[in-house]
């Protein structure tokens, strides 16, 4: 819509028009300036024609605005949000318009009764300021903040609900006379709805002017000392100081390489610890030895034991589990000790197994001994047959079985 138009568009058109491009802005970070622009425009001219058409009263409750009426009571928080995103050399005017508008809003919800009370009490002079206070605001307005995106998120989905059913119901049995009122009859759930909008836009007011405000005063920080020290001086400090620190650093380091030597890494855990806390020192590496924690009174561990009750004492609130008696590192050098022992048994198997005596042939031993083990062996193979065949497999058990 050009900027000509915007002038005899009506109202609502115009409303609508701002609050898509507000939803445009928030929700995508890298919107062009002149979509901001035109927004700031619209919802000036939104303001405006409120102001000439009067339909809002200081005298006024919430319950006497129209449901018609109430999203008009976001224009000043749109123009206020819209305004901060404005790109500009002066970011100090932006920001001061912008928490004008905020505050013109939260103002007059605040005359709605529209603001929660302990808001009312923090934002007063004389509330309470302390770190407590501001952090016990900031988790009661985010859960209020969370309580309004369920609520506006449960009223879409039961619009959307009855929407269907309208239309099954519309589509299967024809509307009669009178019934349409009774099926567009949503006032009360589109005032609901809007009143939801407007408590959660107060909540996310509240937490962009605290950093509008923030953000001013850096601004005016810098900007008085950038008058009072001068632009260019100022960041030539800055470059100088931050190139004196590079190179005092490379020096020192450069210093350092020629004189030292990285450590051995450290593969003991309790080791390290003590390194840490200062109870050794890492030159002490090799020396150390993993002694098992000690629980117990303070005034007695670490201590020798002299008597029956001192010992007892040092044995107060010991584990219900066996402490270890090695750490990581000495049970893997243990491991490997006892891997390489293995290693050199086998290998001294293995030579004993190539060596000579294992592959000699047995000596040939005298012809005559040779014959007499020989006819010994036959005699006594065949003594063995006669046995067997007088004495059959089985023959000792006829008794046993049943034909016996």
């Amino acid at each position: 819509m050009g900027e000509f138009n915007m002038e005899d568009m009506p109202l609502p058109a115009l409303f609508e028009l701002a609050q898509k491009i507000h939803l445009t802005a928030t929700e995508s970070g890298d919107v062009e300036q002149e979509v901001v622009r035109k927004g700031c425009k619209a919802l000036e001219k939104c303001d405006e024609m409120i102001s000439k058409l009067g339909l809002f009263s200081t005298n006024e409750t919430k319950e006497d605005i129209s449901t018609t009426n109430l999203k008009y009571l976001l224009v000043p928080y749109y123009l206020g949000e819209l305004t901060e995103k404005v790109a500009q050399d002066d970011r100090i005017q932006i920001l001061k318009a912008s928490q004008a508008k905020l505050k013109e809003f939260i103002s007059f919800c605040e005359a709605m009764e529209l603001v929660p009370e302990e808001e009312l009490q923090t934002s007063a002079p004389d509330g309470p300021n302390s770190l407590v206070d501001r952090r016990a605001l900031k988790i009661a307005r985010f859960k209020r903040q969370r309580a309004a995106e369920s609520k506006l998120l449960e009223i879409k989905e039961r619009k959307e609900r009855r929407g269907r059913s309208t239309k099954a119901a519309a589509l299967s049995t024809p509307i009669e006379a009178g019934e349409e009122d009774v099926l567009d009859d949503d006032g009360e759930e589109e005032r609901e709805a809007w009143f939801t909008t407007i408590s959660l836009a107060v909540c996310k007011a509240f937490d962009l002017l605290e950093m509008l405000k923030k953000e001013e005063e850096m601004l005016q920080a810098f900007k008085e000392r950038q008058s009072k020290d001068g632009n260019k001086e100022f960041y030539q400090d800055v470059l100088d100081d931050r190139a004196k620190r590079a190179e005092a650093w490379h020096r020192d380091a450069a210093a350092r390489v020629q004189y030292t030597r990285p450590a051995e890494p450290i593969t003991c855990a309790t080791f390290a610890q003590d390194v840490l806390e200062g109870r050794a020192s890492v030159s002490q590496m090799h020396d150390h030895k993993h002694q098992p924690l000690i629980f117990g009174p303070a005034s007695l561990v670490g201590g020798n034991p002299t008597s029956e009750r001192e010992r007892m004492a040092a044995q107060v609130f010991q584990p219900s589990h066996r402490l270890p008696t090695m750490s990581i590192e000495e049970a893997g050098l243990k491991e490997m000790e006892i891997m390489n022992t293995w290693q050199e048994r086998n290998v001294k198997l293995m030579e004993e197994a190539n060596s000579a005596w294992y592959k000699e042939s047995r000596k040939p031993g005298p012809p005559e001994e040779d014959d007499e083990d020989d006819d010994a062996a036959q005699d006594k193979a065949r003594a063995w047959d006669d046995w067997k065949d007088d004495n059959p497999r089985g023959a000792g058990n006829k008794k046993l079985t049943p034909c016996g």
